[in-house]
């Protein structure tokens, strides 16, 4: 769930279907709540408690029948959200007529294939900017600065077609409105929020890409092969750009090449898109810069951390820490490792996804990017009882999703029920994602601290050798100098006998040689070890020497 607090900044709900426009949304019925301000994202869950931020906009997702949307409306209506998004075709019975106009909100209708999760994140983008503009009264060329939306439909308007603009890695930012007419590759493109991979291909092999490289004026692209019975319209792209760097590019869907006025008003239109974009950048960057001050004051702890959670909105509540890395950690007091500019932008885009996952999730979630770990709080709600299994399920969904270059590893804390304690969930998380590293697994993994306990500690102890300059002595360091001198294998012997629990036949067919062979070697290490295996205080300590020494 993700939400906010409605303010001056905040868009009207009639906006938000303006800059959607029908080919997602269509209003069903509730046209007098269109001058109400939208205050936040909803995403209903019958399972859980919900925190409703004022005048929400409710994503009703798996909810088809007029009964089950009835009684959505009715909930909706009770936290006065302003509209309620479900999925079309939408059938509009007397009861559901009746409970529009007793909860007082408005019904709008999601257009079939458009996935819920891009919905969402469209809404966020145009809340978002309504933040970064502030009260709408700073503008560049007549449209409120970072709104692209708005500077979709200005376009539009200028040059008589339908545009989308998309950055450098062809997703879609905004769109305009009049995309009645749209073909099947933009309808696509809409719908998935980024050009498809096969329309990519394409204009890739065409040299479209090229060219808009290397100029700034708009570029003809001619229609991309479709399938039989399909049409395809022409584009004309122009290339977005700040001095010598590619921010992006404006794609207008057209019938016939431009008239040259046309064409002047959308190389026009780039300079203007360039300075919204980067407006809109930079105050994304201001506001995750303070975000991940914020987080990084309450992870700190100490007087200031309570007053950090304050303005998150997180006091007074029980929350859950997890933390999520891409790659292993620095190397602290040994030195930093030099990070590409490519690993930045990586560990930036994983944070963001996981931003949103969480913000999915609750409202009052934060997350933020700290040295080279995102860390994220989820608040508990009012259903604790489980925390632990849904906060697993909860990381290990987003990891199913999301596609890293780096297996990407989650910690997840234990609930903490004063915030202001946030630095020990920090030191706990901080643990297992070192252990979590040091397995150097091929997939994916999320865990607790009782997943990783024993590990955790084993490294602390070898921290705690090694700050003392000590080393490992005693019998495995007799038994592996002794091995290194002679070529024998005593040290292998004594770890597969403690490993099979003493079992002379099993321990012997682990290593490959015959029992008499093995006992001969066990009575030989105990020889040159000095070391009694009888003792259950020996083998504890050779096992624990072994699992020192293998954290060299």
């Amino acid at each position: 769930m993700e939400g906010s607090a409605v303010g001056e900044a905040a868009p009207l709900l009639g906006r938000v279907l303006d800059d959607l426009g029908s080919t997602l949304l269509e209003l069903v019925a509730g046209g007098r709540q269109l001058e109400r301000c939208v205050g936040g994202v909803v995403i209903l869950d019958p399972e859980d408690d919900h925190l409703w931020p004022t005048c929400s906009l409710v994503l009703a997702v798996g909810v088809t029948s007029p009964d089950q949307l009835a009684s959505v409306l009715r909930l909706a209506g009770a936290h006065s959200a302003a509209a309620v998004i479900a999925r079309a075709p939408i059938e509009l019975t007397d009861e559901l007529n009746t409970a529009i106009e007793e909860s007082n909100v408005a019904l709008l209708a999601l257009a079939r294939g458009a996935a819920w999760a891009h919905v969402a994140a469209m809404l966020r983008t145009i809340l978002n900017e309504a933040t970064v503009t502030g009260d709408g009264l700073e503008s560049m060329g007549g449209v409120p600065s970072g709104d692209l939306f708005a500077l979709a439909n200005a376009i539009e308007a200028l040059i008589d077609a339908p545009v989308t603009i998309e950055d450098r890695n062809s997703r879609v930012l905004a769109f305009s409105s009049g995309q009645h007419d749209a073909d099947a590759g933009r309808m696509a493109t809409i719908l998935g929020r980024r050009v498809p991979d096969e329309y990519v291909r394409a204009h890739s092999e065409q040299g479209v890409f090229a060219e808009l490289f290397r100029t700034d004026q708009p570029v003809w692209v001619e229609p991309a092969p479709v399938e039989p019975g399909e049409t395809m319209h022409p584009r004309v792209a122009v290339a977005v750009r700040a001095g010598d760097e590619m921010l992006g590019s404006i794609w207008a869907m057209v019938h016939g090449p431009l008239s040259p006025d046309r064409s002047r008003a959308l190389y026009d239109s780039a300079k203007l898109v360039a300075l919204h974009m980067l407006h809109y950048r930079a105050g994304s960057d201001v506001q995750r810069r303070i975000r991940a001050d914020l987080l990084s004051t309450a992870l700190e702890g100490g007087p200031a951390a309570r007053d950090a959670l304050s303005r998150l909105g997180l006091v007074k509540q029980p929350v859950v820490l997890l933390a999520l890395s891409t790659g292993e950690l620095g190397l602290g007091e040994q030195g930093s490792v030099r990070i590409s500019a490519q690993v930045k932008a990586e560990r930036q885009r994983i944070n963001d996804a996981f931003g949103v996952h969480l913000g999915a999730i609750h409202a009052r979630s934060v997350s933020a990017l700290v040295g080279e770990v995102t860390y994220g709080i989820l608040p508990v709600g009012a259903v604790r009882e489980g925390m632990d299994r849904r906060a697993r399920r909860i990381a290990t969904d987003f990891l199913s999703r999301v596609a890293a270059h780096d297996e990407p590893v989650i910690a997840i804390g234990p609930v903490i029920d004063d915030p202001a304690d946030l630095a020990r969930g920090r030191i706990a998380v901080d643990r297992i994602l070192r252990v979590l590293h040091s397995r150097r697994s091929n997939s994916a993994q999320v865990a607790e601290l009782d997943d990783v306990r024993v590990e955790a500690l084993l490294m602390e102890m070898h921290d705690i050798l090694d700050a003392r300059g000590d080393s490992i002595d005693g019998p495995i360091a007799r038994l592996r100098d002794y091995d290194d001198e002679h070529g024998t294998s005593l040290q292998e012997t004594v770890e597969a006998w403690l490993d099979s629990f003493g079992d002379i036949r099993v321990a012997a067919k682990s290593v490959h040689v015959h029992p008499n062979t093995f006992r001969y070697r066990l009575k030989r290490l105990g020889e040159v070890a000095a070391i009694d295996l009888t003792n259950s205080d020996n083998r504890f300590a050779v096992m624990l020497q072994l699992r020192l020494s293998r954290q060299h």
